[in-house]
């Protein structure tokens, strides 16, 4: 599904992005001055390299499991569980199964 979400609207997160094979899908739904929210579907096995952010976010899985080091430490996070990632920390992600994941990131 690739159509915009339109606010006002009553949608499935989970349905709103789907699974590519060897790949890493995103898809960003809400993009002000003030924040994103964007979704991923992640392949098994497919990840996001360390990198930092400059501010903090919050990690929403939907479906899946992942793991998501921050400062070198791993936490398997499942469907329906949450992380939230520091600002200017080193953090990467890993699919141990397929996922599919919200991020939401206020900036201030």
């Amino acid at each position: 599904m690739n159509k915009v979400i339109e606010a006002a609207t009553v949608f499935s997160v989970q349905d709103s992005i789907e699974y590519a094979a060897g790949s890493v899908v995103s898809k960003t739904i809400v993009k002000k001055p003030t924040g994103t929210i964007t979704l991923f579907a992640f392949d098994a096995g497919e990840g996001l390299s360390e990198h930092t952010a400059p501010f903090e976010a919050v990690v929403q899985i939907l479906d899946g499991t992942a793991e998501i080091t921050i400062d070198g430490k791993p936490f398997t996070v499942e469907t329906g569980a949450g992380i939230i990632l520091p600002a200017q920390v080193p953090h990467a992600l890993k699919a141990l199964e397929r996922f599919k994941m919200m991020l939401t990131m206020i900036k201030s």
